[in-house]
C-alpha cells in the first residue's frame, strides 16, 4: 500500500524484512524439535539465532531469486551460505521434510494474528470516541430520516449508540476471526505426514502459539484467509457508513455535524469558503478497496486438487493491503470521532422545518385507540399530511380543521400525539444495550 494510506506499525507487520525473518522463525522452531533425534547441537540453533537477529536479509533474498525464480528456495540459500560454516548440522537438516507451503503458510498465520491485534488496538480509541459523542448527545433532537426523508424524531445520541453497536461486533468478528487464522501447517506436500509425524507438526505450532490445521493439503485452506478478509471488509462497512452519515450531515444545506477542520486546512484550491468533508470522502472510498480484496479471496478458496499457486500473488497484495488500509481507516475515524463538530440548534431546526409531519405516526395511532379502523385513520392524517406538504400549515392545525378528527380526539389528546419527549423514552435502554451506557 502507498505511504499515504500506511501506519508505519501495520506496514512493519508486512515488511519484506518481517516476512523473511518470520518464515526463519518456523523454521528455527522446527529445527529445535528435530533437535533431539536428528541431533543438532545447541550452538548450532544459536548460530541460526543470530541470523534471524542479525542484519537485513530480504535484498539478499531478493537477488538470489532473481535466479532460483523461488522465494523460499532464494531464502534458504541465502541462510545456508550465513550458517554452513558454523552450524554444519543445522544446515544438514534446514527444511528438512518440509514444503514451501510449510513456511510460507504458517509464517503467514503469526503475520495475521499481529494484524488483528493491531486492529483491535486501533479499534478501542474509535469506539472510545463514539462513546463519548453517544453519552453527550443523548438529549440532543435530531430527525431520523428513512429514504433520505424526515421520518420521526430521534436523540442524536442513539444514532452513535448504533455505531457503537456495530463497531462491538466488529471487534467480536476480529478476535474470532484471529482464532479462525491462527493456524499452522507442517504436514509436507500434500498434508500427509509421510516423513514425520503430526506430534512434530503439534510440538513445534504449540512454540508459535498456533494450531495444528485440521486437514491441510500442501497449503491451509483458504476459507480460512477469506473469512479473515471478510471480517476487514465489514470493519471498513462500518467505518464508510459513519462516514457517509457525517458527510451527509455535513451539507450546506443540512449542516447537523462536520468533521474537524484544521487551522490552516483549505478546502479548495479554488473556493476558499470551502470545508470539504474530505476525511470521510476518503474513508468512503478506501472501503471500495477493501471490499474488493475480500471478493478476491473468496476466489482463492477453490485451488486445484492439493494446491496450485494462483491464490499466492493475489494474497501478496489483498492481505496486506486490506490490513493496511483497514488500520488507515480506524486511525482517520478517530480523528473524526474526536473532533466532530456538532449544531444542535441545526438539529432542532431541520427537526422542526416539516412543521410537525414528523408526528403523523403518533396521531395515527392515537386513532385507532380510539377505535377507528387503520385504514380510515390512516387516510384522515395522510389527507392532512398533504395538506401542511401543500401549504406549510403546521400538521396539528390542519388536523384541528378536520371534523373526523375532532369527533374522536380532544385538543388535548391531539396535543399530547406531538410530545417530544415521548420519542426518547426507550433511548436510555437502547444505549444501556450498545454499551454506550452504564447498565
Amino acid at each position: 500500500m502507498i505511504e499515504r494510506y500506511s501506519r508505519p506499525e501495520m506496514t512493519a507487520v508486512w515488511d519484506a524484512e518481517r516476512r523473511i525473518r518470520l518464515m526463519l522463525e518456523v523454521e528455527l522452531a522446527w529445527l529445535e524439535v528435530l533437535a533431539g533425534p536428528k541431533r543438532i547441537p545447541r550452538r548450532e540453533l544459536d548460530v541460526l539465532r543470530g541470523v534471524i537477529r542479525g542484519g537485513p536479509l530480504a535484498q539478499k533474498v531478493k537477488a538470489v531469486e532473481e535466479t532460483t525464480g523461488h522465494d523460499v528456495v532464494a531464502m534458504l540459500k541465502v541462510v545456508s551460505a550465513a550458517v554452513k560454516r558454523k552450524a554444519p548440522r543445522l544446515d544438514q537438516y534446514l527444511h528438512y521434510g518440509l514444503t514451501s507451503s510449510d513456511v510460507l503458510d504458517t509464517a503467514l498465520a503469526l503475520q495475521l494474528r499481529e494484524t488483528a491485534d493491531l486492529l483491535l488496538a486501533a479499534w478501542e480509541p474509535v469506539l472510545k470516541g463514539v462513546r463519548a459523542l453517544a453519552r453527550k448527545h443523548k438529549g440532543t433532537w435530531m430527525v431520523g430520516r428513512t429514504h433520505g426523508i424526515h421520518a420521526e424524531p430521534m436523540p442524536f445520541g442513539l444514532k452513535l449508540a448504533g455505531w457503537h453497536a456495530e463497531g462491538l461486533r466488529c471487534v467480536e468478528r476480529l478476535k474470532r476471526v484471529k482464532a479462525v487464522v491462527s493456524y499452522g501447517k507442517l504436514s509436507g506436500a500434500v498434508g500427509s505426514y509421510a516423513h514425520l509425524p503430526p506430534s512434530v507438526e503439534a510440538a513445534v505450532l504449540r512454540k508459535l502459539g498456533l494450531k495444528p490445521e485440521t486437514v491441510a493439503t500442501q497449503v491451509v485452506p483458504r476459507d480460512r484467509h477469506a473469512e479473515f478478509l471478510q471480517a476487514l471488509a465489514l470493519s471498513a462497512a462500518a467505518l464508510e457508513r459513519w462516514a457517509l452519515e457525517v458527510r451527509h450531515m455535513q451539507r450546506t444545506e443540512v449542516l447537523e455535524a462536520e468533521e474537524p477542520f484544521g487551522k490552516g486546512q483549505k478546502g479548495s484550491s479554488a473556493m476558499p469558503h470551502k470545508k470539504n468533508p474530505i476525511l470521510c470522502e476518503n474513508l468512503c472510498g478506501l472501503s471500495r478497496l477493501v471490499r474488493a480484496h475480500a471478493g478476491a479471496a473468496y476466489e482463492n478458496v477453490a485451488l486445484w486438487h492439493e494446491r496450485d499457486i494462483s491464490h499466492s500473488s493475489v494474497e501478496r497484495v489483498s492481505l496486506p493491503d486490506a490490513s493496511i488500509l483497514v488500520h488507515f481507516m480506524l486511525t482517520r475515524f478517530k480523528r473524526v470521532a474526536e473532533g466532530l463538530v456538532v449544531y444542535p440548534e441545526n438539529m432542532r431546526r431541520n427537526l422542526e422545518r416539516s412543521n410537525g409531519l414528523v408526528f403523523s405516526q403518533g396521531v395515527l395511532l392515537a386513532l385507532i385507540d380510539k377505535g377507528l379502523g387503520r385504514h380510515d385513520a390512516y387516510d384522515i392524517v395522510q389527507r392532512a399530511a398533504m395538506e401542511t406538504w401543500r401549504t406549510k400549515t403546521p400538521l396539528h392545525l390542519t388536523l384541528a380543521a378536520d371534523p373526523a378528527l375532532r369527533a374522536r380526539l380532544s385538543e388535548r389528546e391531539l396535543a399530547a400525539c406531538f410530545d417530544l419527549a415521548k420519542y426518547g423514552r426507550a433511548a436510555g435502554a437502547v444505549m444501556r444495550r450498545a454499551g454506550t451506557e452504564k447498565r
